[in-house]
């Protein structure tokens, strides 16, 4: 068996002759950005190679790579195959990602009454996860941990991840159950540490996420969920010991799983409502969760309506050539002028890729500018007099037209990016309108426009409607309710009754399927403009 040796880590592992390198590395728990889950379309899981006997570079790699790079000894390490002795070079190391952990919370909750002890309160995203550390008696969140879903390895979204357990059957099912046991264990011994508690000291769990991430918690086959007709194993909500999963805290601790709605309404949107109060409210208000999938509740008056929408990661920095998660480093705002180019980086550090909100606030500008038409085309390069300033930023790549953002480490936006972007625009603003239609109320009838999850609490309102996600007709109604999920979830944790109430909650939330709606295809591609 050939030996994998990583310069960066010093480390070496053993791999079947004819293995792949990436899994190798992955399940040796190194960082590969793994954005497609090894299928050879993103072109981000570069390494370099800097001996041994392995595959020759295939098509994919000669479209994703330059020449100078091939040369250079760069490889897609999911294309690579290990047939000897191979030392490699890590191209990228693990960035301190920044997240969400704070939400709205109502001012008339009143938790139980409980004399002592310790617990968690849990928001699993397919992106994220965050673990509040609550001492039971006083109701305080006295520490907080986050971190990416461990499940990244096996692919951005839940599809991806879901196609994983096609391929991989029981086996696949266990790998992503223990991926994301293992990530709530890291974060219990980070929050606790920080507190100086020891964590079998905590005895009472609760956990907002969505369905898919919900079975893969609980090890529940989630391939039910990847096709027709989209149907859960399981929509109540879950009590049961968090040593039955391998959650590592005090003997009998107990779990409890929120309740969900569907396949794609997940106790992440029902802990949002429960925290919004959405079936209370006297008004016409609209709640959505914008991440991978875009969530979205209508409450006419109490009445709740709800549907989702395939958005796709492009909104959290993902499938963008130049993308990547909120990191230090990451572009989040720009400003296009005859001036220049000016960037906003998270941190102040030194750019080094596109996050959610830089993405939005990029094509925000070349919108602006007229760079980039509404029917979401770069303008053609020839058609750009020799002295408009704009002309020094595009760039002809072949036949095709880049904006080139910045030139050392180099940053671009592609065509590709843009339609990216406008994918996901279409579908969220298609749900929203479709919703309204169902509801048989028009967009001057809202009276207030939620925003939760972690990339909405980071993309200003002027950015939302400037590149159409939401419409001109809600600006100035807009509240963000930050994360919701883990709210609910600590509202669940610390009353009986919320949990009731939750359960109940779930039970009226009409859910409503967008591909059955009259006409939506028509929708969808009229929403898709911007």
């Amino acid at each position: 068996m050939p030996d994998i040796e990583v310069v960066n880590t010093g480390k070496t592992y053993s791999c079947l002759s004819g293995g792949s390198l990436l899994r190798t590395l992955l399940d040796g728990g190194e960082f590969i950005d793994n954005a497609c889950n090894g299928v050879g379309v993103c072109g981000k899981c570069k390494i370099k190679i800097v001996s041994g006997n392995i595959s020759p570079p295939v098509d994919c790699e000669l479209k994703l790579l330059t020449a100078a790079e091939l040369a250079d000894g760069i490889r897609l390490a999911c294309m690579v195959e290990v047939y000897g002795n191979t030392v490699v070079e890590l191209l990228q190391m693990e960035l301190k990602h920044k997240v969400l952990v704070k939400g709205y919370m109502p001012d008339n909750f009143v938790p139980d009454s409980h004399e002592s002890g310790y617990g968690a309160a849990i928001d699993i995203g397919t992106t994220t996860v965050v673990t509040a550390l609550v001492d039971m008696k006083s109701g305080d969140e006295i520490a907080h941990a986050s971190m990416v879903n461990a499940q990244k390895s096996y692919g951005l979204d839940v599809l991806t991840r879901i196609t994983y357990e096609y391929e991989n059957g029981e086996k696949g099912i266990h790998e992503l159950q223990d991926a994301i046991v293992g990530s709530i264990n890291d974060m219990l011994d980070e929050a606790c540490a920080k507190v100086d508690i020891d964590r079998h000291l905590v005895e009472h769990i609760s956990v907002g996420a969505n369905c898919t991430m919900m079975h893969m918690l609980l090890g529940v086959d989630a391939r039910s969920i990847g096709k027709a007709p989209f149907i859960p194993e399981f929509k109540e909500a879950k009590t049961l010991k968090c040593a039955d999963i391998g959650i590592d805290v005090a003997p009998n601790a107990e779990l409890y799983c929120l309740p969900q709605v569907s396949g794609y309404i997940g106790a992440d949107i029902v802990a949002g409502a429960y925290v919004c109060e959405l079936d209370k409210v006297d008004e016409n208000v609209l709640f959505i969760d914008i991440g991978t999938n875009g969530e979205i509740v209508l409450s006419r008056k109490g009445e709740l309506l709800c549907c989702s929408c395939a958005a796709g990661p492009a909104l959290e920095g993902m499938n963008i050539s130049s993308g990547m998660r909120a990191a230090d480093g990451a572009i989040e705002d720009v400003f296009v002028s005859e001036k220049g180019i000016e960037l906003h980086t998270i941190g102040d550090k030194k750019p080094i890729g596109i996050c959610g909100s830089g993405i939005l606030a990029i094509l925000r500008e070349l919108l602006k500018t007229g760079i980039v038409t509404k029917r979401g085309a770069f303008i053609k390069y020839d058609e750009i007099a020799d002295d408009d300033w704009r002309k020094k930023y595009i760039r002809l790549n072949g036949s095709k037209r880049e904006f080139v953002m910045h030139e050392e480490p180099e940053i671009l936006v592609t065509q590709g990016d843009v339609r990216q972007v406008q994918l996901a625009k279409g579908a969220i603003l298609s749900g929203f309108i479709a919703l309204l239609n169902k509801a048989g109320i028009g967009m001057e009838d809202l009276d207030c426009v939620m925003i939760a999850g972690q990339f909405g609490a980071h993309l200003p309102e002027d950015s939302l409607i400037s590149v159409g996600i939401l419409p001109e007709a809600v600006r100035g109604k807009m509240k963000y309710v930050g994360n919701s999920s883990k709210t609910g979830a600590y509202m669940a944790l610390m009353s009986k009754k919320a949990r009731q109430d939750i359960e109940q909650l779930a039970d009226k939330m009409q859910y409503f399927e967008l591909a059955e709606s009259d006409n939506y295809e028509r929708l969808l591609m009229k929403a898709s403009i911007f």
